[in-house]
């Protein structure tokens, strides 16, 4: 009976209690990387994952891979075909963006704030950090598709360090 309680205990503090199983958040890592041919890149990728990109623009592809829990971007730039653009992680809500943003800062790591931005095509909450070896890592949510490609702030905080592009 016992072993019941604290297993119903523990279910309870793993999962929200009003979100049924199949409707937990879940946050994915972002892989982006440069392709020197676009066209190719998509090909392979939706075989290697047995997916089809979610979206589509010139010089642009992303996929919204459900197993493994992957957000794959691929960038079209001839000549750095096979190197990452930038890392990252996607969350559902605002509040991990902020949450995380504190413990960076909290951890005397350098960030460029918390923005309000359109970029690679959605419109995002987002901060980002330079590693030690200059791989740029971006935290962010998504709320929207846009038209924007280029970074465009709309809402900006304090900045030091450099962003997508």
């Amino acid at each position: 009976m016992g072993e019941n309680i604290f297993n119903r205990y523990l279910f309870t503090q793993l999962i929200p209690v009003n979100l049924p199983i199949t409707e937990k958040l879940m946050s994915r890592v972002q892989l982006a990387i440069n392709v020197d041919n676009l066209d190719e890149a998509i090909v392979f990728y939706s075989k290697l994952f047995a997916t089809t990109p979610a979206k589509t623009r010139p010089g642009y592809a992303n996929f919204s891979i459900t197993d493994p829990p992957l957000k794959l971007v691929l960038f079209e730039n001839p000549g750095d075909g096979g190197s990452i653009n930038h890392l990252g992680v996607e969350v559902e809500c605002v509040e991990e963006v902020l949450t995380t943003e504190k413990r960076l800062v909290d951890s005397n790591l350098i960030t460029t704030g918390i923005d309000e931005t359109q970029c690679c095509y959605a419109e995002k909450t987002e901060t980002w950090v330079n590693g030690p070896d200059g791989v740029r890592w971006e935290w962010y949510v998504k709320h929207a598709d846009s038209e924007q490609f280029e970074n465009k702030i709309l809402e900006r905080s304090a900045s030091e360090a450099e962003c997508c592009s």
